[in-house]
């Protein structure tokens, strides 16, 4: 694939990004540059490769899910404005 001036000029206009008339040409061979890298890294075969988030092989750091602050619900609802049998009442938002 290869990007022309006016599509350079174009991408400048959707990136807001303020370019001027003897920038174009050089842009125009950057993004060219860019583009035929990303081919370049289409043409290698990763259907053996593992997905992964990390360079460094780690696991996910895990708690346990267990409940510390609840069964108070005076405790819970004693900041609250307005209660109603131990819940939080909100102002009603949709008629």
């Amino acid at each position: 694939m290869s990007v022309d001036a006016t599509t350079v000029r174009r991408i400048a206009h959707l990136a807001r990004i303020a370019v001027a008339d003897d920038e174009v040409e050089h842009l125009r061979g950057e993004i060219n540059a860019i583009l035929a890298f990303v081919e370049q890294l289409s043409e290698v075969d990763v259907s053996h490769v593992e997905p992964m988030t990390s360079v460094m092989p780690m696991e996910m750091k895990k708690r346990a899910d267990v409940v510390t602050d609840g069964g108070d619900a005076e405790a819970v609802l004693r900041n609250a404005p307005v209660t109603e049998r131990n819940y939080f009442l909100v102002p009603k938002v949709v008629e």
